[in-house]
């Protein structure tokens, strides 16, 4: 493909400029950075100094400097306005998770975008994890048989931090849940098909910040299937091994790490062929397990190459606005089960 897509960040600091700018857009094949907004003119200057963009004023500049595509990287409570803005001026969006601060602001986007006949994507990069895809190529040649059980986690320690958007309901949408457990959530509805049911808690265990620190979301899935979703951000980051177990009734894919920013983790498959009796011994030899190790692929690279493609092919992307709008649905229901108490339908 000959077409390199331009694109304009609005937000330039924080996860655009530790991870999506230098790893994504950047070495792109298929991209070309060209501007960048931040409310902090400081942070703006230096991103744009760093990876040679044009530093804009304002949403509005930044939307008049030629760009095919924004990438949305600013906090959730500016998602639907600035989606809007773009959506309005010919612009596709690529917007970080979660799309806006609710489920109506996430459907205005999504609306926004089909109106104005442009791509809305969202950021669920950790998708593209080379183990992440190789698991779902396994699952969905039936080699984990009927899926039974999944966990996935992410924790860290995030304490008390000036103007920290993510601490704040109002600016975040939540704390740990939404943050962390959101790609939680969407990962397992990637291998094991969409929830039909919710229980969860939320807890500040720890910190004394307006966001949960704790979360626990059991699911149902409807294919039957269970599963829990764990998130913190009130433990030490090297304490948490951000693990994902995929059981199914012929096995099981267990890994570590693979759950984050990272490119690398250790992924093991433990398959049997065939059905097996009964074992009252219920032995578990050591050392069974089959490596999992396709070669890495950066996931920041490969969300944005994929939008790029699609915007030059015309399709929809596989990090699409649907992912997003079934995200917040999710997200809802779970903070609606921790708020009364009692399990939440969604299907």
């Amino acid at each position: 493909m000959n077409k390199r897509i331009r694109w304009g960040v609005l937000g330039s600091g924080g996860i655009a400029r530790r991870r999506t700018i230098p790893e994504g857009i950047v070495p792109a094949s298929n991209a070309q950075l060209v501007a960048v907004y931040d409310l902090d003119p400081k942070a703006n200057e230096q991103a744009a100094r760093a990876f040679n963009a044009h530093p804009t004023g304002s949403v509005d500049e930044l939307l008049q400097s030629g760009v095919d595509a924004v990438y949305v990287a600013t906090p959730p409570q500016a998602h639907c306005e600035q989606t809007i803005a773009c959506a309005r001026a010919g612009k596709h969006v690529l917007c970080e998770k979660p799309l806006g601060l609710s489920v109506p602001e996430a459907e205005a986007m999504l609306a926004a975008c089909r109106d104005a006949g442009v791509l809305l994507g969202t950021a669920f990069m950790m998708r593209f994890h080379a183990q992440h895809q190789a698991a779902l190529r396994l699952i969905r040649e039936g080699r984990l048989g009927q899926p039974v059980f999944a966990r996935a986690q992410l924790s860290c320690w995030y304490p008390p931090l000036p103007g920290a958007w993510r601490q704040d309901p109002a600016t975040g949408g939540g704390g740990s849940l939404v943050d962390m457990g959101g790609h939680c959530l969407d990962l397992l509805e990637m291998f094991f098909g969409p929830v039909r049911a919710v229980s969860c808690f939320i807890n500040r265990a720890v910190h004394g910040y307006a966001s949960e620190d704790s979360a626990v979301a059991t699911l149902f899935f409807a294919n039957g299937a269970l599963g829990v979703v764990d998130a913190f951000f009130c433990i030490p980051d090297d304490s948490s091994q951000n693990v994902l177990e995929l059981y199914g009734s012929a096995g099981s894919i267990l890994a570590k790490g693979t759950i984050g920013q990272g490119a690398r983790g250790e992924m093991l498959a433990y398959l049997k062929e065939g059905a097996s009796g009964y074992d009252a011994q219920q032995a578990r030899p050591a050392g069974a397990g089959v490596p999992i190790n396709p070669a890495p692929v950066n996931t920041y690279r490969a969300e944005i190459e994929e939008f790029s493609q699609a915007i030059a092919e015309h399709r929809a992307p596989s990090n699409n606005a649907a992912l997003g709008l079934q995200s917040q649905k999710l997200l809802a229901a779970c903070y609606a089960s921790a708020r009364t108490g009692k399990t939440v339908e969604l299907l």
